[in-house]
């Protein structure tokens, strides 16, 4: 991590020290009053519920001597000879500012963008180890993937970084275009298109319109990478004055995706094909659609000079950011905790997944898919026919939507093997009557269900 000096600082971000010794060192950066360390420097950011500048005493408190502001009333009066300060006029751009400044100063030979409905981390995730096998990489840290995030993610890259892999989020129009400004990536992926966010873009078409705008400020020495597996990412839908690049499972792509074996917990084997070539390549990270996300992965890792035999090297130790399919096996039960997110197309995989795990009963614990808007009932009757016809054993439905999954399954399993709860709380309660010795129980719904609650139930006094 870079060492900087305040008057740096204040020079990247056009603003002006009104407090503070130019010459002062500056060592991590936050925006987050709980995250604030000795040495770091504060940016008081202004959300719309909470103005960061309110909590610069408790920040100061802290150890913190080094704060970007657009309000100096708000430093304690008193304080100023001890701290240094910046008077900028929006400390989020002033933050954007600065992160675009230390990327220019790093030795990088490809910056690459990465974004999609479903699979963005994971794929950031796998496009990081394989980059690792040749380069310094750097990626966001945890899921920073936001106006936010993603200058903090970059400002805690090392000197030597040679290639970034930034992963690209977004609620409505005109963010990733934001972030790509910051970034501007000469090699771009595009995981998926899916139902999510409806509620603001509607549509799947709006999403994948969102979505391109990580190719804004692409010229024609950029590369578009993209699963054509998905519908809405075929060539004719993203083509441009770019290079474009496809993973998907028929002839004319160029990375061919074939014979895929699903060992549930233990990971996947595939085939992938590039120009008559055939690669086996093994992940021990679980879930069938890992193989897009890994040929993707593959894809990118050429475009940089890795070939696909080196790619899976980086495999080997791969590990994915959060609770995406993390297993945990405790005495007489299996959890497979993909509790970050869901969309329809994430917890079907993760159906696949948890049929193809060995066990005695095979356990679903779902609970509601958010954003969805009109298309939820559809979505949600869909998963609980899919859960019932891959031979679930028992299914447990959490929350208001999760209604439909029940509505869904009990089209074809027994009654008695589908179960809902209107809430976590009422469904924990009820865990040791549930679950049976030697069962394997998926958890996953999205994030704001927050279902690691039931899976830190199911493990409690086993591990």
């Amino acid at each position: 991590m870079k060492v900087f000096t305040l008057g740096e600082i204040r020079d990247a971000v056009r603003g002006r020290l009104i407090s503070g010794d130019e010459n002062t060192q500056v060592r991590g950066f936050a925006i987050d009053s709980r995250l604030v360390e000795e040495g770091n420097m504060f940016f008081a950011t202004k959300g719309a519920r909470v103005d960061a500048h309110d909590y610069i005493p408790q920040v100061i408190e802290r150890g913190c001597r080094a704060f970007v502001v657009s309000d100096e009333t708000k430093v304690p009066q008193g304080e100023n000879q001890q701290v240094g300060v910046i008077l900028v006029e929006d400390t989020l751009k002033a933050l954007q500012e600065l992160a675009v400044y230390y990327l220019g100063t790093l030795p990088l030979i490809h910056k690459i963008g990465v974004t999609g409905s479903v699979g963005k981390t994971s794929t950031r995730d796998m496009i990081y180890h394989v980059c690792s096998t040749k380069y310094k990489t750097g990626r966001n840290k945890k899921n920073y993937n936001s106006a936010h995030g993603l200058p903090l993610s970059i400002l805690d890259f090392e000197e030597d970084t040679q290639v970034a892999v930034l992963e690209m989020g977004m609620d409505g129009f005109g963010e990733i275009e934001l972030l790509a400004n910051m970034v501007r990536p000469d090699i771009a992926v595009i995981t998926k298109i899916a139902a999510v966010n409806y509620e603001v873009l509607g549509n799947q078409e709006n999403i994948l319109k969102a979505k391109m705008e990580i190719t804004t400020f692409f010229d024609s020495n950029c590369t578009l990478v993209v699963n054509s597996s998905c519908p809405m990412l075929s060539r004719d839908n993203v083509s441009g004055n770019y290079r474009l690049v496809t993973v998907g499972n028929e002839k004319e792509d160029d990375y061919i995706i074939s014979n895929l074996r699903d060992s549930g917990d233990k990971g996947i084997e595939y085939n992938l094909y590039r120009n008559d070539k055939k690669y086996e390549i093994a992940l021990p990270i679980p879930g069938g659609h890992n193989a897009y996300n890994a040929s993707l992965a593959v894809a990118v890792g050429e475009l940089v000079g890795i070939a696909p035999e080196e790619a899976q090297k980086g495999f080997e130790n791969a590990a994915l950011t959060g609770r995406r399919l993390l297993v945990h096996s405790v005495p007489g039960l299996k959890v497979i905790d993909d509790c970050y997110n869901a969309c329809e197309d994430s917890i079907k995989s993760a159906i696949n997944t948890l049929v193809a795990t060995e066990g005695k009963r095979k356990v679903a614990i779902l609970g509601d898919i958010l954003g969805l808007a009109h298309y939820s009932e559809e979505s949600h009757m869909s998963i609980g026919r899919y859960a019932a016809e891959q031979g679930v054993d028992l299914l447990i439905a959490i929350g208001e939507q999760a209604e439909f999954y029940a509505k869904g399954a009990m089209e074809i399993m027994e009654r008695d093997k589908v179960r809902h709860y209107s809430s976590k709380g009422e469904f924990i309660k009820k865990i040791d009557e549930t679950m049976e010795e030697g069962d394997v129980v998926l958890v996953k719904a999205s994030r704001g269900m927050e279902l690691e609650d039931v899976v830190s139930a199911l493990l409690k006094d086993k591990e």
